[in-house]
């Protein structure tokens, strides 16, 4: 079963206007009160979306849930620490 599409409510996506410089590649609407009832159900520090065209034309966001799978390595211990907090012990 394919995954649910989770589209942010009060965020919308628009194609640049028809005059718009060859720089700016969208044109986003935030309705702000939508937004933040939206984002303040989500948790984590991070939600990432992505600007997508549909068969349609009509441009839109979605949030992105991909999830890596974890490498032997990744499992190893101190391999998730960042290199920051694991040289604070180095003793040079």
């Amino acid at each position: 079963m394919a995954d649910e599409i989770e589209f942010p409510k009060g965020f919308i996506v628009k194609a640049p206007r028809d005059n718009a410089p060859d720089f700016v590649k969208a044109s986003i609407s935030i309705k702000r009160e939508e937004l933040i009832e939206w984002l303040s159900g989500k948790d984590g520090d991070w939600i990432n979306l992505d600007v997508k065209e549909a068969k349609s034309g009509h441009w839109y966001a979605s949030v992105n849930t991909f999830k890596p799978k974890q490498t032997a390595q990744e499992n190893k211990p101190g391999a998730n620490v960042p290199a920051a907090e694991y040289d604070q012990d180095a003793p040079f």
